[in-house]
């Protein structure tokens, strides 16, 4: 069979016992979520150690010292996202390295300095402080973007009616790069182009690079949220031109649930204050001064706010490790054939589903986005039998077959299970909801 032959070539396969995953589950739904992993648990269980023992003293007598657990993190994920060590720290929350980091660069453009790209006569690092700076944005993102950017705006006396643009979508699924390009073409007052690597519903994969060109053209700052992305596609940002970025830790990388954040500001705006300071933030060499005058440090570093939550970071040590261990261009590779199998097998074999996530590799991310009019009921019934994903209103079961610890047996059982629910309508036996997460 051909899913066996796959799995007896992969050479990722041996990953997946170092996941606890239930015996009885096939877990698709890891990019909500990804489970444990020995080495995740093991560097929460010697932080936990290192509380009891050590008390205050983890602070600079742990092995690694927790003081340095923001920098030190952000070294080990620079690799994934294309970047030096020094532009890459974890802290925060996603929604809140979101506040920061567009609140810096809207507070940079109204003091009239906009992004400087070499070679790129519009990106001059000049802004007219008369112009209220837009936002850009499509209406397919994550919403809690949209509210912190519309915060964001409003906590500057910039009304996000007028001021947060949005390119629509053509097809409900995706975003065409040609309309960020004509958005930018039509309105000249966008100082920030904010986008995801990936979508969220439909798994689109951005094309980062021209994403961010197209704003550099503009005369406007590049920024973009990699949740769905991080630890399971490699990305370039320093050679994409990317000027910030945020992501979680708790979906492909796999660091646990409220798991901590992670950013990125490219080397090039190191020094610049941070909209929300907080002492964490500060240089590290005078952190314990206790002076009164915030003194950023200069790397990403600066946008930590404060103390770090070191139960929510220890396991992204090892999680992050495995990763690593694993390569992140052979977990990308895996994640295409194991996408690649899913939809074919879609195709072949459930006439009642459509695949609503883009087939072209480059523009795929690492789920499939099954579209089926009873989607909710669909993703119950296949939750009740083990199978573990998740909807997506209006009609989305998303499919997460994570490279990691997936098989290509798994991904045909899942497929088998959806062939038998329909086959049954076994669907039909679930209500729907008034709304909620699955």
């Amino acid at each position: 069979m051909l899913a066996a032959r796959l799995d007896e070539s992969d050479p990722l396969a041996s990953f997946a016992d170092r996941y606890r995953v239930p015996d009885d589950v096939l877990y698709m739904d890891g990019n909500s979520l990804g489970p444990a992993s020995d080495a995740a648990l093991a560097s929460l269980d010697r932080v936990v150690d290192e509380w009891r023992d050590l008390l205050i003293a983890g602070w600079t007598d742990a092995d690694p010292p927790w003081f340095g657990v923001g920098e030190r993190l952000g070294d080990a994920l620079a690799p994934l996202v294309g970047a030096s060590p020094s532009e890459v720290v974890v802290g925060n929350s996603i929604t809140v390295n979101v506040h920061t980091l567009v609140g810096t660069f809207l507070d940079e453009l109204l003091a009239g300095n906009g992004p400087e790209r070499e070679g790129v006569a519009a990106a001059d690092g000049s802004w007219d402080p008369a112009v209220e700076p837009a936002v850009l944005v499509n209406e397919l993102d994550f919403p809690s973007d949209h509210y912190a950017l519309r915060a964001q705006l409003r906590q500057r006396g910039i009304d996000p009616d007028e001021k947060l643009r949005v390119v629509p979508s053509r097809d409900g699924r995706t975003i065409d790069p040609r309309d960020v390009e004509a958005a930018l073409a039509a309105h000249d007052d966008v100082g920030i182009v904010f986008m995801p690597t990936a979508l969220y519903r439909s798994g689109q994969l951005f094309d980062v690079e021209r994403i961010a060109a197209a704003a550099h053209e503009a005369g406007a700052y590049a920024g973009f949220d990699a949740a769905h992305s991080a630890g399971a596609v490699p990305h370039e940002f320093d050679a994409a031109g990317v000027d910030f970025a945020v992501w979680c830790t708790y979906k492909y990388l796999n660091a646990g649930p409220g798991s901590i954040g992670a950013l990125f500001v490219a080397e090039r705006h190191h020094g610049l204050d941070p909209a929300l300071a907080g002492w964490w933030g500060h240089e590290k060499a005078t952190q314990f001064e206790m002076n009164m005058t915030f003194t950023a440090a200069d790397s990403a570093g600066a946008w930590q706010i404060g103390t770090p939550p070191l139960l929510s970071a220890a396991p992204l040590e090892g999680s992050v490790e495995l990763l690593r261990e694993a390569g992140i261009d052979r977990l990308r590779a895996k994640s295409l054939a194991l996408t690649d199998f899913l939809i074919a097998l879609v195709d072949d074999r459930l006439p009642a589903v459509s695949v609503g996530t883009p087939r072209e590799h480059a523009a795929r991310g690492g789920h499939v986005a099954l579209e089926h009019p009873d989607g909710e009921r669909l993703s119950a019934a296949l939750n009740d039998r083990g199978v573990i994903v998740d909807f997506r209103p209006p009609n989305v079961v998303r499919v997460c077959p994570a490279a990691p610890y997936t098989a290509f047996a798994d991904v045909l059982e899942v497929v088998d299970e959806i062939e038998a629910i329909l086959d049954a309508d076994a669907h039909e036996a679930y209500a729907t909801s008034e709304g909620g997460v699955t």
